[in-house]
């Protein structure tokens, strides 16, 4: 695990409550995205605003941390490519390890096929932006839509179908064309000579 940054606005500090179990803490803090949290299609972009509410509880195990997030994603519908914003509130809660007790979990662990993330506080710091991140992209949409029932785009002109829910094309299947030229208006006598 990488040393965290006291510093950083994801890093909150359980200090005050490392091994007094029953203790709790609440924390409300607005960061900033550090980078893009999400897919190429529909992301929280890097320097947006994110609203944290932490509510830290001692175990014995470690610090468990309970909260939500709330943001905006933005991105384009995948029918008609429309700009759409995507109101992101999740919840998460995860048990931040004492590193002692993460070595045992590590070690207990080791001869299973299926080996779980443990998340571990390091220096009694509690990083959440990696549990964050996996919990913002979980919720949003595989493929983002404006609306329910947009239409989407003509597959042979690329207009849009909302703007004009008429549009059509009359295509003939290449297979059909020559019967199609007996179907044309004329007399029996010029299609005998054709």
């Amino acid at each position: 695990m990488a040393t965290q940054d006291a510093a950083s606005p994801w890093v909150f500090d359980t200090r005050e409550l490392v091994r007094r179990a029953g203790t709790m803490t609440e924390f409300s803090r607005a960061v900033t995205a550090p980078d893009q949290i999400g897919t190429d299609v529909i992301a929280i972009k890097a320097g947006d605003p994110v609203e944290l509410d932490l509510r830290m509880e001692s175990v014995m195990e470690g610090v468990l941390g309970t909260g939500s997030v709330r943001a905006t994603a933005t991105g384009v519908c995948v029918r008609c490519l429309d700009d759409l914003d995507f109101p992101v509130e999740v919840t998460f809660q995860e048990l931040f390890a004492y590193p002692d007790r993460a070595a045992h979990h590590h070690k207990v662990a080791a001869g299973e096929d299926e080996q779980d993330d443990v998340y571990e506080l390091e220096d009694d710091l509690m990083d959440l932006e990696e549990l964050v991140r996996d919990a913002v992209v979980t919720t949003l949409p595989f493929q983002p839509v404006c609306r329910d029932d947009c239409p989407g785009l003509c597959s042979e002109c690329g207009a849009r179908l909302a703007d004009d829910p008429d549009h059509h094309h009359d295509v003939i299947d290449p297979r059909w064309s020559a019967l199609a030229d007996l179907a044309q208006p004329g007399t029996d006598d010029e299609k005998k000579r054709n």
